[in-house]
């Protein structure tokens, strides 16, 4: 693999298994107690929400992707069908927001670790800093390796998954999934679970190593996101249905591992598994994670919007492994998250603008579902805190002036 031309080689069934890599982890094993602590039993509402916004974005990012398969997602399709402003802050809030959840994905598997085997809470970051650098040490070995890994990963959650539901349907208790119901919190809710639901476009950035993408990307794209709304629908009812929503989201607060924590209260012994299982998703989401965010990376590279030596995708791995690291030994899962969230849906925000511009011959799918997404994305990311959305518009500001910067040092060269 060199620096400028990487090599097609995932056809549909390994771009879905990587879709559900990036989507079946943080999301269903932490953000369901997270999301609970907001809003409670309303949760089961906002992950409903949140897929419908997610289905508007998932066709405007597979019909992007068909028409233009190469590495880069949104940043490229900014640049193309929008302008390079565009372009720019799509990237970046990209690195930004991906990066954030990196991190929570790698303590949320120090959390089920340390919760399995009885650990002190203290070592929680020091693992999450092991685990940012094993799986890069993975993804710089390249793109087969990956998603050989990955798959193994996604199967293992999957069926710890199936075992959590199956052992939990003794115990539901309609009840408590109406107990302690919160919709003034419900868009903050539904916020957090929509970044859950975007792993899909990993599908995308990696457009430049899929087979035929035109057919595989759409495809995959949707099996993605029928299987994980699923799950998440199915984990969440009986998550909120067995513990209750304030339960639920004690637990989460305090051992950052509530399904495992919930599961333990079973009659049968399914609390192991779903432990395994719950690691192996991190695992999963921080390797997929590393992927999107150094193609990414490697597009700006190209196109002179990072350092030229980015150019080259070990350097974009190592660079993306190390902010990633950063963030995981600095940051908490609440914080992380939620920062993730404002900058992922301005970043789709972005891929739903660039979709209404694709010309007729090009379109897969009606102007409608790009407009409710773009709504939607715009909605959701003000409906967050102050404390949160600010930051990010000031991470943007930085980016956009780092731009500039850039630009100006482009020309003189020149």
């Amino acid at each position: 693999m060199n620096q400028q031309t990487l090599t097609r080689e995932i056809g549909v069934f390994g771009a879905t298994m990587m879709g559900l890599g990036s989507i079946i982890g943080t999301g269903v094993f932490v953000t369901i107690g997270t999301a609970a602590g907001i809003a409670g039993s309303a949760v089961l509402l906002a992950i409903s929400i949140a897929a419908m916004v997610a289905v508007c974005n998932a066709l405007s990012s597979a019909q992007l992707a068909a028409c233009h398969p190469v590495s880069g997602g949104t940043y490229e399709y900014g640049y193309r069908f929008l302008n390079p402003w565009m372009g720019f802050s799509a990237g970046w809030l990209f690195l930004l927001a991906k990066s954030a959840s990196g991190a929570t994905a790698a303590l949320g598997f120090s959390g089920y670790l340390i919760n399995l085997t009885g650990m002190e809470p203290s070592w929680q970051k020091p693992i999450a800093a092991a685990t940012v650098i094993s799986l890069t040490t993975i993804v710089i070995s390249g793109i087969r390796l990956s998603s050989r890994v990955n798959t193994v990963i996604v199967g293992i959650t999957l069926c710890s998954l199936a075992a959590f539901v199956i052992g939990g349907l003794p115990e539901l208790r309609i009840e408590k999934l109406t107990e302690q119901f919160d919709p003034s919190s419900l868009a903050h809710a539904t916020a957090l679970f929509f970044v859950a639901y975007t792993g899909y476009g990993r599908i995308a950035t990696l457009g430049e190593e899929v087979r035929d993408p035109r057919r595989t990307i759409p495809r995959a794209i949707i099996a993605t996101l029928l299987v994980s709304m699923f799950l998440y629908a199915s984990v969440a009812i009986i998550a909120v249905g067995t513990a209750g929503a304030a339960e639920l989201a004690s637990v989460t607060q305090q051992r950052s591992a509530p399904l495992e924590t919930v599961a333990r209260e079973f009659r049968l012994p399914v609390a192991g598994i779903v432990a395994v299982g719950a690691m192996t998703a991190m695992l999963g989401v921080l390797l997929n994670l590393l992927l999107g965010l150094s193609r990414v990376l490697l597009a700006m590279g190209r196109r002179g919007d990072m350092p030229r030596g980015t150019q080259n995708i070990r350097i974009s791995v190592l660079t993306c492994g190390a902010v990633t690291l950063l963030l995981a030994i600095t940051g908490s899962v609440k914080t992380t998250w939620s920062f993730s969230a404002f900058t992922v849906l301005i970043y789709y925000s972005v891929t739903n603008a660039a979709a209404l511009k694709l010309p007729p011959d090009a379109r897969l799918y009606p102007r409608f579902l790009a407009w409710g997404g773009l709504i939607a994305c715009v909605f959701l990311a003000f409906s967050l805190e102050q404390n949160i959305w600010l930051p990010g518009i000031g991470a943007l500001v930085i980016g956009l002036l780092w731009h500039t910067l850039a630009s100006v040092l482009r020309h003189r060269r020149i």
